[in-house]
C-alpha cells in the first residue's frame, strides 16, 4: 500500500481549501447555534449568495473583482434580513424551517433555465477569479517540505484563506468577551431573562444571524476563487449539515471549535477514503468494488461521529451546557 501517498493527502486535507472553507461556514454557524441558540439550517445560502453574487459582478456585469465580493457580502447581509425579520420573535422552529427553504429557494433559483443567462442554470458561472490570483506575490515553484507542498496558485490561496479564518476567530474572540457577546450568552440560556433587563432579543438575535452569515459567506467566496466556478448543486443542504458536524465536533461555543473540527473532519474523511480505496484495490476487502468506497466512507465517518456523540456530546473540547439551548 502506498502510505506516502495517503499521508500526503491526509496532511493537505488537514490545512487545505475544504478545511478553509467549512472552517468559516462553521464559524459563522457556530455564532448562530453556539454562542445564540439560533437553528440556522441555511448557511449553504448566504454561501451561495456570496459566490454568485462575486461571479454575476465579474462575469456578466464586467465589474472588479472587489466590487463583487462587495455585492456578495451586501447580498449575505440582505438575506439575513429577509429571512430573519419574520421569524427572529417566533419560537426557534420556524427559523430553522425558513433557513433550510431558503436555502434550497435560492439554490433552485441559481439552477433555474429562466435565469440562465444571469446565474449560468445548473453549469454554473466560471472565470472570475482571474484578478485574484493576479495578485499571487508567490513566485512559480513548489513550497512546502519534501511530498508535503503546493503550487505557488495554491499557497496563494491557503495563505489568504488562513489569513480570513484566523482573523474571523479573533474578531469572534473579541466579540464575544465584549458586553455584546454576552448578551448573546444570555439569550442562548434565557432569553425571557433578557427581555426582563430591558435589552431588545429580536435585534440582538438579527446582528448574530447577520454576522454569522456574512462570515459564513466567505467561505463562499473561497470557494468559488480555488475552484474558479460556481455550481448551485454545490450549496445544497449537505454543506449546512457539514458546518453544523463540524461545529459539534470541536465543540459549540469555542473560538477555535470549528477550525481544529474542520481539520479533523477532512483529515478522516480522506483517510478513510483514501485507505479503503487502497485495500480495495490491493484486494485486501475482496466483497468490496471501487464505486463503493464514497458511499462505504460516509457510514464510517457517520457511524464514527455517532459515537462521538454518545461518549462525548459536548464534542472535543466544548461543554455539555454549550449544547443545551432553550430552543423557545
Amino acid at each position: 500500500m502506498d502510505w506516502l501517498t495517503i499521508l500526503t493527502t491526509t496532511v493537505h486535507a488537514a490545512i487545505g481549501w475544504e478545511t478553509v472553507v467549512y472552517g468559516l461556514a462553521a464559524i459563522g454557524v457556530n455564532i448562530h447555534f453556539g454562542y445564540t441558540g439560533l437553528l440556522n439550517f441555511g448557511q449553504a445560502a448566504f454561501m451561495a449568495v456570496a459566490g454568485y453574487g462575486m461571479a454575476v459582478t465579474v462575469v456578466v456585469l464586467n465589474l472588479p473583482f472587489w466590487f463583487g465580493i462587495v455585492v456578495g457580502l451586501a447580498a449575505a447581509a440582505l438575506l439575513a434580513l429577509l429571512m430573519g425579520i419574520p421569524t427572529l420573535q417566533l419560537r426557534a422552529d420556524y427559523l430553522a424551517i425558513v433557513t433550510i427553504a431558503a436555502a434550497e429557494i435560492i439554490r433552485l433559483i441559481f439552477r433555474s433555465v429562466y435565469f440562465k443567462d444571469i446565474f449560468g442554470g445548473s453549469d454554473g458561472r466560471r472565470g472570475f477569479n482571474t484578478d485574484f490570483y493576479a495578485m499571487n506575490p508567490y513566485p512559480t515553484g513548489r513550497y512546502g517540505i519534501g511530498p508535503f507542498g503546493w503550487d505557488e496558485r495554491t499557497m496563494w490561496f491557503l495563505t489568504v484563506g488562513w489569513i480570513v479564518l484566523l482573523l474571523s476567530c479573533l474578531l469572534v474572540y473579541l466579540l464575544m468577551k465584549s458586553p455584546w457577546g454576552r448578551v448573546l450568552k444570555a439569550i442562548r440560556e434565557d432569553e425571557d431573562a433578557v427581555r426582563a433587563l430591558g435589552k431588545s432579543v429580536f435585534s440582538y438575535k438579527l446582528q448574530s444571524l447577520t454576522l454569522g452569515g456574512i462570515i459564513g459567506c466567505f467561505g463562499g467566496f473561497l470557494y468559488g476563487l480555488y475552484n474558479g466556478a460556481v455550481q448551485p448543486d454545490v450549496f445544497g443542504t449537505e454543506m449546512t449539515f457539514f458546518a453544523y458536524t463540524i461545529v459539534i465536533l470541536g465543540g459549540a461555543a469555542r473560538v477555535f471549535g470549528p477550525v481544529v473540527g474542520a481539520m479533523i473532519f477532512w483529515v478522516l474523511f480522506v483517510f478513510i477514503g483514501n485507505t479503503l480505496a487502497e485495500l480495495v484495490s490491493n484486494g485486501y476487502i475482496p466483497f468490496m468494488t471501487t464505486i463503493q468506497v464514497g458511499p462505504i466512507r460516509y457510514a464510517l465517518v457517520g457511524l464514527g461521529f455517532i459515537l462521538l456523540l454518545v461518549l462525548r456530546p459536548q464534542g472535543i473540547f466544548g461543554d455539555k451546557r454549550e449544547i443545551a439551548i432553550d430552543a423557545r
